[in-house]
């Protein structure tokens, strides 16, 4: 019961914190003004955190770490490129329903990370763009990915058009995080598939997940 009521108290932190922060900014927000949020005291929020900044790197970490370890996950579970490159997206778009003000912080407040914790969440997202990448490569050895496309290019191309969607993606708008998602991986996979693996990749096509092109959000 201790123990959970400890994890509970942590979490309303965290939860307060990612209040604040996405209103005012991580600078424009104190501890007093965190723990008076979460109905704790500095005696609460100190046997968590050691200082603000450690709290900063926790709501950055909780985020890429759930994605890495879900891209492993995914890398190991499928076996053709065109899956796993699906997979590795819905898993990715997924985050950005779940711990969407999560995201929020980790775009907007990254600058704010001591450099030691920045280079931590740096290595965990640059581990990220490899496994993404490395599915890219694969597929163009494959024959199912078009070879003339830098997976470098790709990749970021990739990262880049998802990442984007924390600025405009709402929980409560028209279309579902599942049905853009399905739509991103249309307008790759058209993008990057070769005639030998437009088969495979029909099945990942917005028609086949019936999702209206015309569709307002």
């Amino acid at each position: 019961m201790g123990n959970q009521l400890k994890k509970d108290l942590k979490q309303e932190i965290i939860d307060a914190a990612l209040q604040l922060f996405q209103a005012h900014g991580y600078n424009g927000v104190s501890v007093n003004q965190i723990v008076a949020q979460a109905g704790t005291s500095k005696g609460g929020f100190y046997h968590h955190f050691k200082a603000k900044d450690e709290l900063l790197y926790e709501i950055h970490d909780i985020f890429i770490t759930y994605v890495l370890e879900e891209a492993k996950q995914t890398e190991e579970h499928y076996t053709t490129p065109i899956a796993k490159l699906c997979a590795l997206l819905h898993s990715f778009t997924a985050a950005f329903h779940t711990y969407q003000a999560h995201i929020t912080v980790f775009y907007d407040e990254s600058k704010s990370l001591l450099d030691s914790d920045r280079e931590v969440i740096t290595q965990k997202r640059d581990a990220y763009r490899k496994i993404l990448q490395q599915v890219i490569v694969e597929g163009q050895k494959s024959g199912d990915f078009r070879e003339a496309l830098p997976p470098t290019i790709v990749t970021l191309s990739i990262t880049g058009m998802v990442n984007w969607s924390y600025k405009w993606y709402k929980q409560d708008g028209m279309m579902t995080m599942a049905q853009i998602t399905a739509i991103f991986i249309d307008m790759i996979l058209r993008s990057i598939v070769t005639q030998q693996g437009a088969e495979e990749a029909k099945h990942y096509s917005i028609e086949s997940a019936n999702i209206d092109a015309g569709f307002i959000f």
